[in-house]
Parts: C-alpha cells; sequence; structure tokens
C-alpha cells in the first residue's frame, strides 16, 4: 500500500459526500466536486491510500510551516498566482517529464491554463481551473431599467455608456448599479483595475520586479470607478457576505464577482420567489476602451512539492493528476473554467449554464507574467490604494504613485533577499 498525503482547500462537506456516494447536497459545489473525485480515486485504486489534509484557504501559512517543519504534503492545491514564489525557491518539483510518463498531455491545457503553470519554460503543476471575475446580471431588475434587448442585457461599450446605464438603472430601480465587496476584502478593486488595463494594452509589469500603475492608463479606470462611487452608483460599505447577500435579494443590477458563484446564482434563478429567478444571466467584463475581449484571470492548480519520496509514492501522485486531468469537466461544474482545450470545446461542457457566454476566457484571459512573486500581497496592496481613492480619502494620483512605491519597493527587498 502507498500512502500519499493530498493538501487541499475548498472545504469540508463530508456530511454532504458520504463516503462511497455522489453528493446528495450541493453536487456542483467546489468541496462536493473535489470531495468526491477523491473518492473516486481511490475507489479505483485500492493500492493507493489517501491521506487528506483540509487547509484554512488559501492555505499557505500552513503549506509554509510544513515545509520548515520538513514534512510538506506529496501533493497540494495551489493558485496560480503563488507558484512563482514557491518555485523560485525549489519548493514545487517541475513536472515536465513525469507528465510525460503518465500521458498528461501538457498541448491539451488551454492557453490561459498553461501560462499559469509554466515558469521559466518548465511546467509546475496539474492546472485545475481558471477563474476571473465576471458582470453577474439580475435580468429583473435589468429589465424595469429599461436595459433589456432581445432577451439579452444592454452592457456599455466605453465609460460614458457605463455612466449612463448606470445613471439610468439608479433612476428607473431606486437600487445601485454595481455590488462589489468593497470593505475588509479588497481584491475586486485590484481585479477591476488589471483587466481594464489589459482592455488598454497597458504594460502592467515591465520587467518582474517593476510594475507600472502611475500612468494614464490606469489613471483612466481608477477615476471612473471613483466617479461611480461618488454618484451611488454602486453600494458602499459591503464586505464580501453582504455583497453576496444584497445581490441574492435583488438589490443591485450587477454583481462583480468570480466565476465560483455561477453556480449559486443559477440555483436561485431557478427557485420560484426568489428575486432571480428566472432572471439571471453572466457575461465577461464588457470591454470599456478597446474592442478584444481581456480578462485577468488566475487559477488552482496541484503541485508536487519538493520532498523525499519512493518511486512508487511518486508514481502515485502523477498517476492522480493523470485522473484530475481526465475529470476536467465534472471540476468545470463548479462555474471555474476548464482548463483542458477538449473540455472547452465539448458539448458537454458547452450545454451547461452559460458556459457559451464566458469559455472563450479560457483562452484569451491572460495571468500576470510567471516571474512575478508575491502577487497575493500586490493585490492587497493595489486593492488598499484603489479603494482609497475610490472612496475619496486619497487623490487618484497619490493613490497609484503610493501603489506603485509599494509594490515595488516590497518586490525589491523580497528579491533582494533571495541574491544574497
Amino acid at each position: 500500500m502507498t500512502e500519499v498525503t493530498v493538501q487541499r482547500i475548498f472545504g469540508e462537506c463530508r456530511a454532504n459526500v458520504p463516503q462511497g456516494q455522489a453528493p446528495i447536497k450541493n453536487p456542483d459545489g467546489e468541496c462536493e466536486v473535489v470531495t468526491h473525485l477523491l473518492d473516486e480515486f481511490q475507489k479505483a485504486n485500492p493500492d493507493i491510500k489517501l491521506k487528506v489534509n483540509i487547509a484554512p484557504w488559501p492555505g499557505y501559512d500552513q503549506l509554509s510551516a510544513q515545509f520548515a517543519s520538513g514534512d510538506p504534503p506529496d501533493i497540494a492545491t495551489m493558485h496560480m498566482s503563488a507558484m512563482p514564489d514557491f518555485a523560485s525557491r525549489g519548493l514545487i518539483e517541475p513536472l515536465d517529464g513525469g507528465f510525460k510518463e503518465v500521458s498528461l498531455d501538457v498541448d491539451n491545457f488551454t492557453p490561459a491554463a498553461r501560462n499559469g503553470v509554466t515558469i521559466d519554460g518548465q511546467v509546475y503543476g496539474m492546472p485545475f481551473d481558471n477563474w476571473t471575475q465576471l458582470w453577474h446580471v439580475n435580468m429583473n431588475l435589468f429589465a424595469k431599467a429599461g436595459l433589456v434587448r432581445d432577451g439579452q442585457p444592454i452592457l456599455p461599450r466605453n465609460p460614458d455608456e457605463l455612466l449612463a446605464q448606470a445613471r439610468q438603472f439608479k433612476a428607473k430601480t431606486g437600487l445601485p448599479y454595481l455590488l462589489q465587496p468593497t470593505d475588509n476584502e479588497r481584491a475586486a478593486f485590484t481585479r477591476n483595475l488589471f483587466t481594464y488595463l489589459l482592455d488598454q494594452k497597458a504594460v502592467v509589469f515591465s520587467d518582474p520586479k517593476t510594475i507600472r500603475l502611475n500612468t494614464p492608463e490606469a489613471r483612466r479606470i481608477v477615476n471612473l470607478f471613483k466617479q461611480i462611487y461618488a454618484e451611488g452608483l454602486m453600494a458602499p460599505g459591503q464586505d464580501y457576505p453582504a455583497a453576496m447577500a444584497a445581490f441574492l435579494n435583488g438589490e443591485g443590477g450587477i454583481c462583480l464577482v468570480g466565476t465560483w458563484m455561477i453556480g449559486t446564482f443559477e440555483a436561485e434563478a431557478n427557485t420560484a420567489g426568489r428575486p432571480l429567478y428566472q432572471g439571471y444571466t453572466v457575461k465577461p467584463y464588457p470591454m470599456l476602451y478597446g474592442t478584444e475581449q481581456a480578462a485577468f484571470v488566475d487559477g488552482h492548480a496541484w503541485v508536487m512539492p519538493k520532498r523525499d519520496r519512493t518511486p512508487a509514492e511518486r508514481a502515485a501522485v502523477l498517476k492522480l493528476m493523470k485522473f484530475l486531468q481526465v475529470h476536467d469537466y465534472d471540476w468545470a461544474r463548479t462555474g471555474h473554467l476548464p482548463t483542458q482545450k477538449d473540455v472547452a470545446q465539448s458539448a458537454q461542457y458547452l450545454s451547461l449554464p452559460h458556459r457559451n457566454d464566458i469559455v472563450a476566457l479560457a483562452s484569451t484571459g491572460k495571468t500576470l507574467p510567471a516571474g512575478v512573486e508575491r502577487q497575493f500581497a500586490i493585490q492587497d496592496i493595489v486593492g488598499d490604494e484603489m479603494a482609497s481613492a475610490i472612496r475619496g480619502h486619497k487623490s487618484v494620483d497619490a493613490a497609484l504613485s503610493d501603489a506603485e512605491h509599494r509594490v515595488n519597493d516590497l518586490l525589491f527587498h523580497v528579491l533582494s533577499r533571495q541574491d544574497r
């Protein structure tokens, strides 16, 4: 018997997934799907014992402590944005050779997935998904606001149209046009900025150590969201749970949140008596500055932490990664973008609700450059400064200058320590 330690995020839900059974509740939830997939692998491979550790999100405090103690897991979930931090220190294994051993075809990875797991020309993870923020739309309120044509939401094509439509929506419904987390969790601000910088084809990182934010392109974006906030077109003072609850309760037109909420919102759209009943759709961010669809994406991957392991243990980890690749469709039911081209192009996947509207992002979505480290910290810094500017606590110029300085200072000192 070969024992493999699997460390994952996505929560604990064994009550919803009895051992040996398919999920009996929330069958398309992240936790339920990954729990069932690991059960199915265990069932199909009785010679391999999976010891599953469930780490609190995002999992890196626990993983770092395990590396420090010399006992990391055999396989772990990791955000693509965090992989450069671990790869640069030699803490995760390059997998090109191992993937060839188990016929895990990296050429089947979607462009967004392959970019997300490739560092310095080597593949360091088996991509599990890509995710991005989307415009989740309350079609019932959009109809009331006169913003529906031929059954589709009327979305803006430039900043002036965005302001005009948001004002029209508020005038007709008395509600804010946009809902997103504005307090405590600032990631949405950063993702808005990165997506609309990509929309303008702006160079965000001139090299992995240097971010460029004090630019005309960034000022356009932050000034736009500052005006939206100042006019009450975005709901103020909401943390993540409050923003999600507001959208579920019909208190705003568009919720800016990720792919992972598609299933929850679609379930509400199929529940009679709920505000979203028969009135929900989801779209990529409308392009306000250019014409080519762009999106900032991240994703989850499975990595192999560097540690002593037997050939049998290594083979078991690679076998599990191959199994997870084969079951890409099952994980894509959660709402996340598929990472395998054959799944993204399949009738089975495209028949899922709303997938035709978002599948192109698996090709057009862009991660930050692979060599950029400390992306979680960068996200917090940029979001913090954007929030200060949007709320009027700091000028836009000062916020972008400070964000640029703080990020570059972080990268300079982090990377300088590594070079010693």
